[in-house]
């Protein structure tokens, strides 16, 4: 059996000689790179109009570096493997410092936003979001540079349920969906050699497709379940499952991943959030779009902290404006920038639709491999 622990959290491939050999041998752009820049401006116009549309969202300014002392910054896991950048700002001949830290993303300064700009249920905040994750292996679709559609979304405590989680969800679809359609109507060689995104996409629980896979960790898993539905939505990330190990790290504080739920049969199952996947024809891998769900209320945050052991982070700002419940109930999330114009532009890595760094080795594997990223 495959080491499921080693799978939980830590993104990337691992090595660049398993990069090597999972890079596409026989890889074309279908787009000049002039071409390229135009593609990506005009998705990215269609995605954050529609998105806006869909969702009832309006574009908001977003912090790039946030206080420490605020909490609002995002740990992205809850095993300490992925730490924020931080720095001293020496103000005012260190009379007046602050300790700041880049975000890693904007999940919780979101909610704090939407109290801030004074928003109802129904009503919502979308972000160009900036950010940048330094543990990350580099690869193909893992880049330290981040940009994501963050968005966050003011509800009612009884739309904090799974039917209207999927009700969001399919919105979100329906837009990549469409922004699908509207690049290859602006450059048909798009059409030509690989297949179309499903209209629908597939909801199952982590619990379904583990009792699928049971032997096999988490990304193969979700590998053998898009051989079958190249489109999912797996819910419940965070939730300890049968085999003893949730489907993938979720931090505490933010998705609720603990309150009950049932399956299509009835069955129960825990978490309120998820993650879109998809089967990249380009790389021939599994390719995550989002990562999503309704927020913790003053009940689950406690839950899922005390699982954790982070209590401690309940005499922080953030999460005293939960359990006080200053803060808004909110449904949010994040969609990757890249992750998608790579998607959908037929690109084989993050770096052609983003400029960032990469290390040598990886640019020289790709130049071999005709992959030329944006330098």
């Amino acid at each position: 059996m495959a080491d499921k622990k080693a799978d939980l959290a830590g993104p990337g491939i691992g090595t660049y000689e398993e990069v090597e050999s999972i890079l596409p041998t026989d890889y074309h752009s279908l787009l000049n790179p002039k071409d390229t820049q135009k593609a990506i401006f005009a998705v990215k116009n269609y995605i954050e109009q529609n998105l806006c549309r869909e969702l009832n969202l309006m574009m908001v300014q977003v912090p790039l570096i946030v206080d420490v002392e605020s909490g609002v910054n995002d740990l992205l896991d809850r095993d300490g493997s992925r730490t924020p950048i931080q720095f001293h700002i020496s103000n005012d001949y260190n009379k007046h410092p602050i300790d700041a830290q880049i975000v890693q993303a904007a999940t919780k300064w979101k909610r704090v936003a939407l109290k801030q700009f004074g928003l109802k249920p129904s009503e919502g905040i979308c972000t160009d979001m900036r950010a940048v994750r330094k543990d990350y292996f580099l690869d193909h679709d893992h880049s330290a540079y981040v940009d994501q559609w963050d968005w966050e979304k003011a509800i009612t405590a009884d739309q904090r349920n799974l039917d209207y989680l999927k009700d969001m969800v399919r919105k979100i679809w329906k837009v990549i969906k469409g922004a699908e359609v509207f690049a290859e109507e602006m450059f048909p060689q798009l059409k030509s050699e690989y297949p179309s995104l499903p209209d629908k996409l597939t909801f199952l629980h982590a619990e379904e497709i583990l009792e699928k896979f049971p032997d096999m960790p988490r990304k193969q898993r979700e590998t053998a379940i898009l051989q079958e539905f190249p489109a999912v939505f797996i819910i419940g990330i965070g939730w300890t499952l049968k085999d003893g190990y949730p489907h993938e790290l979720r931090a505490a504080d933010y998705d609720d991943w603990v309150t009950e739920t049932r399956s299509g049969d009835g069955r129960p199952m825990h978490g309120l959030n998820g993650d879109i996947l998809v089967w990249n024809p380009v790389t021939k891998r599994r390719h995550e779009l989002s990562s999503m769900g309704i927020r913790v209320n003053a009940e689950t945050l406690r839950r899922q902290l005390e699982i954790t052991r982070q209590l401690d982070f309940l005499k922080l700002p953030y999460h005293q404006g939960i359990i006080n419940g200053d803060l808004p109930l909110s449904i949010g999330g994040g969609i990757g920038q890249s992750r998608v114009q790579m998607l959908l532009l037929k690109k084989a890595h993050l770096g052609e639709v983003s400029v960032t760094v990469w290390p040598k080795i990886l640019k020289e594997i790709c130049a071999k491999k005709n992959i030329h990223v944006i330098e």
